[in-house]
């Protein structure tokens, strides 16, 4: 029996893991999981773990009553483009900044954001 990519994706998030998918018949990388490869419709999807460290491609600081916060898309650099925060300051958050992936919980589940990379 195989297990639903959700669960798969939630598990790695459980054990600090970013996972993606890959397609084995067209090489294209599959995120948000799926059991369909969108470019050829294939079933053979591997998983694949990310390293976590990316580009902020766009964000954007929502404003709400409880404090505000950051939503960002960013770009992992294995390919895949994936939404997510960044924590810090929302306002200071610069599209094209390099990020990592931290893990933290949010709304009482685990969950990947991410925080401002420091010079390697």
């Amino acid at each position: 029996m195989t297990t639903a990519p959700q669960v798969v994706y939630d598990g790695g998030i459980a054990a600090h893991e970013l996972r993606f998918q890959r397609c084995r018949s067209c090489e294209e990388l599959v995120f948000y999981p799926r059991v369909l490869c969108p470019g050829c419709g294939g079933t053979d999807l591997a998983w694949e773990r990310s390293e976590g460290r990316g580009v902020v491609y766009s964000t954007t600081t929502v404003r709400h009553r409880d404090g505000d916060y950051d939503v960002s898309l960013i770009d992992l650099d294995e390919g895949f483009r994936m939404m997510s925060r960044v924590l810090g300051e929302p306002d200071e958050v610069r599209i094209g900044e390099r990020v990592v992936v931290e893990f933290a919980e949010l709304d009482g589940r685990p969950a990947a954001v991410f925080r401002k990379e420091v010079d390697r």
